[in-house]
């Protein structure tokens, strides 16, 4: 066994410790926080060095920002901090030191001061940035939450495939150039080749509020059908059948989607929000809701939310799309409105019951990103 291979396993190990080993005052807490403000320093030190080809152009002008740069600087004195306080802790010390590393890393290539090194525009980026981002906001808005209001209890934070799925939003971060122009392209043609001019300029002029209502209805119809396709169209089940291979569902587990469902998901439902011309105001508050409902619809949260999920799909109508029962099979297709699930016969949400286990029966998808991704091209 390799050193670097034996290291990864020590901390694997070291993240999925037993609960007696994670107890308050162990270490376990400080190191894990240490790696993760360790890592998320180290990767936004590297996309200020290299800001034309690690960062997102939209996210690229905050780095000229005095409060970024001490935010960084805090980042990188906390990582350092909470590395030398599980050191102090804990017995195993794998988490502290790969922590003190990064930390030192780093600082050598000029921590919150480096200047950067390849400035100018490049037209191909990977959003390193988006993908620290991304991670660390979604992860600090519900991990808190998953602890405190768990649907189930014993789950851990590092559970089974998390490092998979995890690996799915470094992914779709690094792609997101990629992704969003194969995504938008339909939709941007459409757009060109079409001349409604009066029609766009009169729903740009509606209230914000009844434009974003007016989103969420248009994509939502139009993601039912093409999601049901998936479910029912047997070449096309494949690509969302790695979706639905995850057995347990928490924030991470939504970023488990093929590359291919994700663009001709987000190329087909976007259509109605630009081709109709909606305001861009609407269009950001539109992305930022589904961004964190998407997110929050898969997370392990027990609320029941009864009343808001006779109008609203919440997580135990989205879990029940993904369990194992026979029931759950080909129900709930709706991401925002439960309403179009009793309108074309899919809706199931037995009263304060949740699914017993989640996946596809007899797990078919194989673990691991990249037999994942060749899953559907396989010959079954």
């Amino acid at each position: 066994m390799s050193i670097v291979s034996r290291f990864r396993q020590l901390l694997r190990s070291d993240l999925e410790a037993a609960a007696s080993e994670r107890q308050f005052g162990k270490g376990w807490i400080s190191g894990v926080v240490a790696l993760v403000f360790a890592l998320a320093g180290f990767l936004l030190v590297v996309c200020m060095r290299f800001p034309s080809l690690f960062t997102v152009p939209e996210i690229r002008a905050l780095y000229e920002q005095p409060l970024f740069r001490v935010a960084l600087h805090l980042v990188l004195v906390i990582a350092f901090l909470m590395a030398i306080l599980s050191l102090l802790l804990r017995q195993k010390k794998v988490l502290g030191f790969t922590a003190l590393f990064f930390v030192i890393l780093a600082t050598t290539l000029g921590g919150s001061h480096t200047e950067a090194e390849m400035a100018g525009h490049s037209p191909v980026f990977f959003g390193m940035d988006w993908f620290v981002l991304n991670v660390i906001f979604t992860g600090f808005l519900f991990v808190p939450v998953e602890r405190l209001f768990p649907r189930y209890r014993g789950q851990e934070l590092f559970r089974i495939e998390w490092r998979e799925d995890l690996f799915y939003y470094l992914v779709s971060s690094m792609m997101v150039q990629c992704l969003t122009y194969a995504s938008l392209w339909p939709a941007l043609q459409l757009a060109t080749h079409t001349h409604w001019t009066g029609l766009r300029a009169g729903i740009a002029s509606q209230p914000v509020v009844l434009q974003f209502f007016e989103i969420m209805f248009l994509t939502d119809l139009m993601q039912y059908w093409v999601h049901r396709a998936f479910h029912r169209i047997p070449w096309l089940w494949h690509f969302h059948a790695v979706h639905h291979s995850a057995k347990v569902m928490d924030w991470m587990a939504g970023a488990r989607m093929h590359f291919v469902e994700i663009i001709v998901l987000r190329g087909i439902t976007v259509i109605p929000m630009y081709l109709l011309g909606f305001s861009e105001t609407s269009l950001h508050f539109y992305i930022f809701y589904v961004y964190v409902h998407s997110t929050f619809i898969h997370a392990n949260v027990g609320w029941n939310l009864t009343w808001l999920g006779k109008w609203i799909v919440t997580p135990r109508f989205h879990h029940w799309h993904h369990g194992l029962e026979r029931e759950a099979i080909d129900v709930n297709f709706a991401i925002h409105f439960p309403g179009l699930d009793r309108v074309f016969g899919t809706y199931y949400l037995p009263k304060d019951q949740w699914p017993e286990g989640y996946g596809i029966a007899n797990h078919p998808v194989p673990q691991g990103y990249w037999k994942q991704f060749l899953y559907p091209f396989r010959k079954k």
